[in-house]
C-alpha cells in the first residue's frame, strides 16, 4: 500500500509537469513575445516572456558561458535530491509528500525548458500600479505552493506518541 501511495506522489509530479508543458505550449503557439492580453485591468495580464535566468530572472543578464550549465546543473541536483526524498514517501506526512511532489513536477517543467530551449517560458503577469511581480508559470506556482506546504509541515507542532 505504501508503494502505491508513493507512486501517487510521483504521479502528481507528472501531472504538474504535463500541465506546465501544456500551458507553455499554448502560450508559445498563440501569444507573441510582444503581446500583452489584459485579463483583469490594472492587476493581471497574460504575456509571453522568455526567462534565461533563474527564479525571478536572477542571472538573466549574465553573459557567462557557464550560466546555462550552472542553472541546469543546480536544477538537476535538486531534482535528484527531491526524487530521492520522495522515494521514502511512506515515512513522510501528507503535506510534506505533496509539497515535494509539487516541487518535483515544477522543477521538471522548468529544467525541461532550459535544456530544450535555453530559457523558461513565463506568462502569468501580476501587478498593481507600479508594483510589478516578475512573470511566472505553472511550474513556478507549483514550486512556491510546494515550498509553502513544506514550511507549514516544518512549523506545525509534531504529535506526541500515545503514552509519552
Amino acid at each position: 500500500m505504501d508503494r502505491i501511495r508513493g507512486l501517487g506522489y510521483y504521479g502528481l509530479a507528472a501531472v504538474i509537469f504535463a500541465l506546465d508543458r501544456l500551458t507553455k505550449r499554448i502560450i508559445e503557439a498563440r501569444v507573441s513575445v510582444l503581446d500583452t492580453h489584459t485579463v483583469i485591468p490594472g492587476f493581471f495580464d497574460i504575456v509571453h516572456a522568455r526567462n534565461r535566468g533563474a527564479a525571478f530572472s536572477m542571472f538573466a543578464d549574465s553573459n557567462s558561458p557557464w550560466r546555462p550549465f550552472f542553472l541546469i546543473g543546480l536544477s538537476l541536483a535538486a531534482l535528484v535530491l527531491v526524487a530521492g526524498i520522495l522515494r521514502n514517501a511512506a515515512r513522510l506526512d501528507r503535506p510534506t509528500a505533496i509539497g515535494l511532489s509539487l516541487i518535483l513536477g515544477g522543477a521538471l517543467g522548468n529544467v525541461f525548458d532550459r535544456i530544450v530551449s535555453g530559457a523558461v517560458t513565463d506568462f502569468l503577469d501580476f501587478y498593481i500600479g507600479d508594483l510589478h511581480w516578475p512573470a511566472f508559470n505553472v511550474a513556478d506556482s507549483a514550486i512556491v505552493i510546494g515550498s509553502g506546504l513544506l514550511l507549514v509541515s516544518l512549523l506545525r507542532p509534531k504529535q506526541q506518541p500515545a503514552g509519552a
